[in-house]
This record gives C-alpha cells, sequence and structure tokens, in this order.
C-alpha cells in the first residue's frame, strides 16, 4: 500500500510539467485525432462538428445556466419537469467568467473551458499513476483514458473533464498530504457534478485512517492534525453549498435536490432499473446481443475493479472509484449516459496502464494507436447518432 504522505514509486516532482511531457503531448495528439475524425465524419453527413461539441444535449443546459442563470425549466407532456437546477454551477460560472473577458460566446467558452481541464486532467492522471507505479505507467494511464470509446466527451462542452481535473488533482494531493489543497480541490469538485461525493470520501477515508495510524505510531503533531481537519471541513461545503441553496431555492429544504433530479427521472435505486434495461434487450433476438454486450461490459468494470484491489492501489483511489462506478451503475438515469458517467472512474485503467507499461515501448504504442483510431471513429459515429444524453 502506498503511504499517503510521502511518494514513494517515484523521486519527489512526479507531476511536474517536464516529467508530463510526454503524456501530455500523447493524450493532445489522440484528442486532436478524434476531433478531426468528428469533423471529417459530420461534413460527410452534412453536420457541424462545432455544433455537436458545443451546442447539444447537456451543453445547452450549461450555456443557458451561463447567459441566464438558475429558473429555466421544460414542463414535458407527461408531466415531467426538467429543470437547470440539476446541473452544478461551476461550468457555467467558468463559461460566464472567459466570455466576459473574451470574445468567445458561453458555448465557446465551454469548449475551451473543457478542452484545458481535459488536459489538466491526464496531468492530473499521470501524476497519480507516476507517484504510485512510476512514470511509464503514468504515461500509459493518460493514454488509455485518451483512448476511452467515449473519450470524445473530453473535448465537449461537458462537465466530465473538469470534473475529473478537480478529482485527479484532489486526490494526488491527498496521496502526497497536501490537505488543504486536496479539500479546496475537492470543494469545487463537489460544485460541478453530483459525483463529487466520491472526492469527499475519498478524501475522508484517507485523512481518518491518517489519524488512526498516527496515534498508533507515534504522538500526533498540531500543524498535521489542523491541515488534515481542515481538508475534512473544506471538501463538502461546494456541493452541500449547492444543494443546500436549491432546496431554498426551491422551497423544498435540504432535500429539494432530490426533487429536480425525480423531476428528469434521476434516482438512486440500486441498480433495478438498470437490470430491467439490460433483461428487456433478451425479450428479442435483434436486441440480444446488445444485453450480452451490457454484461460483458458491466464485468469487465468488476474485474478492473477487483484487479485494482489485489493490486493494492491506494485506499482514497479505492475509495473514489468504487463510488463513482456504484453511482453510474446503480442510478435510475437514461442508461445511454452510463458510458460517459464513467469516464470519471480512471483508478480503473490503471491495471491496463501496468499491462501496457510491460510491453515494449514499440508494441504498447501499436496498440494505443489502433484502440485511438478506434475511439475516434467511434466518437464521430456516436456524436452523429444518438451522442451522450
Amino acid at each position: 500500500m502506498t503511504d499517503l504522505e510521502t511518494p514513494v514509486a517515484t523521486p519527489p516532482g512526479a507531476s511536474a510539467p517536464r516529467r508530463a511531457a510526454p503524456a501530455l503531448l500523447g493524450y493532445a495528439a489522440v484528442r486532436a485525432l478524434g476531433v478531426l475524425t468528428l469533423a471529417l465524419w459530420s461534413a460527410a453527413n452534412g453536420k457541424s462538428a462545432h455544433k455537436l461539441l458545443t451546442a447539444r444535449w447537456d451543453s445547452l443546459w450549461y450555456t443557458r445556466v451561463a447567459d441566464l442563470g438558475y429558473g429555466y425549466e421544460v414542463r414535458l407532456p407527461d408531466g415531467d419537469v426538467h429543470s437547470n437546477l440539476a446541473f452544478f454551477p461551476l461550468l457555467p460560472w467558468l463559461e460566464r467568467l472567459v466570455s466576459a473577458v473574451s470574445p468567445l460566446s458561453y458555448a465557446d467558452a465551454g469548449l475551451l473551458v473543457s478542452t484545458l481541464a481535459s488536459l489538466a486532467a491526464a496531468w492530473g492522471i499521470f501524476a497519480i499513476a507516476g507517484h504510485v507505479y512510476g512514470p511509464r505507467v503514468g504515461v500509459c494511464a493518460a493514454l488509455v483514458w485518451a483512448v476511452l470509446p467515449v473519450g470524445i466527451v473530453q473535448s465537449m462542452a461537458y462537465s466530465e473533464s473538469l470534473f475529473t481535473a478537480l478529482a485527479a488533482w484532489s486526490l494526488y494531493a491527498v496521496l502526497t498530504g497536501r490537505w488543504v489543497t486536496a479539500g479546496l480541490l475537492a470543494a469545487f469538485a463537489g460544485l460541478t457534478r453530483p459525483v463529487g461525493a466520491a472526492v469527499v470520501a475519498a478524501l475522508w477515508v484517507a485523512a481518518i485512517t491518517s489519524f488512526v495510524r498516527d496515534r498508533s505510531a507515534r504522538p500526533t503533531h498540531g500543524a498535521p492534525v489542523f491541515r488534515r481537519a481542515l481538508g475534512m471541513l473544506l471538501a463538502p461545503l461546494g456541493a452541500a453549498g449547492y444543494v443546500l441553496w436549491v432546496g431554498h431555492h426551491t422551497g423544498k429544504g435540504p432535500l429539494g435536490y432530490l426533487d429536480v433530479q425525480a423531476g428528469w427521472r434521476n434516482g438512486f435505486d440500486g441498480g433495478y432499473a438498470f437490470a430491467r434495461f439490460v433483461g428487456d434487450k433478451f425479450t428479442s433476438f435483434p436486441s440480444a446481443p446488445a444485453g450480452v454486450g451490457l454484461i460483458v461490459g458491466v464485468a469487465l468494470i468488476v474485474w478492473l475493479y477487483v484487479t485494482c484491489v489485489r493490486q493494492g492501489q491506494p485506499v482514497p483511489l479505492l475509495v473514489y472509484a468504487g463510488i463513482v462506478v456504484a453511482l453510474a451503475l446503480c442510478a435510475s438515469s437514461y442508461f445511454g449516459s452510463k458510458p460517459r458517467l464513467l469516464l470519471p472512474a480512471f483508478p480503473l485503467l490503471l491495471p491496463l496502464a501496468l499491462a501496457l507499461a510491460r510491453l515494449r515501448t514499440s508494441r504498447s504504442a501499436l496498440i494505443l494507436g489502433g484502440m485511438a483510431m478506434a475511439s475516434a471513429l467511434y466518437g464521430a459515429f456516436w456524436l452523429n447518432g444518438s451522442g451522450p444524453p
């Protein structure tokens, strides 16, 4: 198990720009390939790649918040109410800020924020993997995250890249004993997506573990205890602050945010709705292969998590990844969105990065290159079709 206070696998400076350069350059190349493929595919279909990246699905809701503030809602014929209060505020705040200091529209500001955040996320993933396993694994981890089948979401005006960046750097701060920094970043992650609770839980588990370890090993020092306690106090402020504000704004009290989510038919049912969705695929032959694919996909996620445990990943990473996966798979939200909801669960990719790092550079480059091309083609096909709601 990696110690929470000091790096053991790599020397200090594992997150320095020079060390991260190969990972960031490779990541940028993969994402550029994805965007270029999308542009060519969209042009062939008479569609705008720019619109697909900035002005469809959730990106429209974020830009409406940036432009009009909260209070916008859509009432559907079946009685459902889709309120923009469901969308956490950090991304639209940044869109408004960037647009105010530049000629960019809110949509283009969101695209810029997401692009920069995706690089920061890749850097954070490199830093964590490099800290735990070494820089070669760090490079592979950043590239594996880039070549995921739904990696094109990292280049959209969505909040996944921003959240992953904040989560990764908060977890890196936890692993290196920077508790106040970890708490601040966790608070910002909590202002980005509801799954910010996973970052808070990881920090709290790490801090409590450190308290227990210190009390059993040696006398506790005041300054480290204060910093850990302060980090624990700061971490939940973002999510808690927004949720309580929504409750006050709607007049429905502390649980008002749950009512907002219910209007979108979002909730946590332990995976019952998802299991029914998968089971329904086997009611006819044309959809049965999709059902098999879903089962295989869930089994792969479970296998990766078990592998992470067996390989001795630091507890904060296991707690974080476990909660992200649980919230993604056990929520009753639209099932087509689950792949992108799993994007922030990057610790699951570390076993794959370890396996790639053990190969010859030429072979790992060939594998990653093939995956990058497949990801680019799938991303272009996906966004020109159903896309990520």
